[in-house]
């Protein structure tokens, strides 16, 4: 019996994990992207190095939010406008006309 008690709440915290937004999955594929990018020319040195730090700042928002394990949707909107403000200037530097 016990371990049914235990197999229900545990299965109970992974739906509830499972529907949270997933910061940092977001996060590491824009770094993915970002490097991507800087590696096929399409930004320069000095863009991809803003953009890291951007990414750096994201995560370290990211690791302070979570510190306490409760996501404010305050916290949640924070984090969320820093990744769209990030895919934004990526998207600008990346198609800046611009040819290296």
């Amino acid at each position: 019996m016990k371990k049914l008690y235990f197999l229900l709440f545990f299965s109970l915290g992974l739906c509830l994990n499972a529907n949270a937004q997933n910061f940092k999955g977001k996060q590491k594929s824009q770094e993915r992207t970002i490097k991507a990018a800087f590696k096929s020319g399409k930004v320069t040195e000095r863009e991809y190095y803003k953009l890291l730090d951007e990414q750096e700042a994201i995560k370290q928002a990211i690791a302070k939010y979570q510190a306490d394990d409760v996501w404010t949707p305050h916290e949640k909107n924070v984090i969320h406008d820093k990744l769209v403000r990030a895919e934004k200037r990526l998207r600008r530097y990346k198609t800046n006309g611009e040819v290296y």
